[in-house]
């Protein structure tokens, strides 16, 4: 995992989803969180990748994406570069991540044959996903780079007893 950290301040987001999916090489692993701000605006970040690709981990706005894709012109299809102006810093991967992510929650889908050419899908099961988290009580605090798993046991520090923690929320994660 190599992370490129922004100098953007880190707003204040509610984790409602973290799961993980392929890179659109399928040489890696990504773990990304889906979230909302107190306006309920959704936000997502790729938090974590198994390959040796630098990313940014800020937020990025669902709707930030959606004005992106407006912009390209409706005979030619999605593709990373198009994110590109979304992130601060360094990392050209992390575009491919998001879309990779985007993908994985059904936003996009490739277009045809064409091989790094995607098209929107129709957002309402993923919103209705979304608003159903969003109405319930949770918040996952999911440490950056790592997935919510189930308890474990910590070892006993200094002549302590060993306790069983959760270091993440148990809430379902897809």
């Amino acid at each position: 995992m190599k992370r490129t950290r922004s100098n953007v301040p880190n707003p204040d987001i509610r984790i409602l989803k973290v799961s993980s999916c392929s890179s659109l090489s399928g040489k890696s692993t990504l773990t990304y969180q889906v979230g909302c701000n107190a306006e309920s605006n959704i936000c997502f970040r790729v938090t974590d990748n198994t390959g040796g690709g630098f990313f940014n981990d800020e937020w990025v706005a669902f709707d930030a994406i959606q004005q992106a894709f407006d912009k390209q012109p409706k005979n030619r299809p999605i593709v990373s570069h198009i994110l590109l102006a979304l992130f601060e810093g360094r990392s050209l991967n992390s575009p491919a991540f998001l879309l990779a992510v985007l993908q994985a929650e059904g936003l996009v889908k490739p277009l045809g044959e064409k091989k790094r050419g995607y098209e929107r899908t129709d957002p309402a099961g993923f919103m209705a996903e979304i608003k159903k988290r969003m109405n319930s009580s949770i918040d996952l605090k999911a440490e950056e780079g790592k997935q919510p798993s189930e308890s474990t046991v910590q070892p006993a520090k200094r002549g302590g007893k060993a306790k069983a923690s959760s270091d993440k929320a148990t809430a379902p994660t897809n």
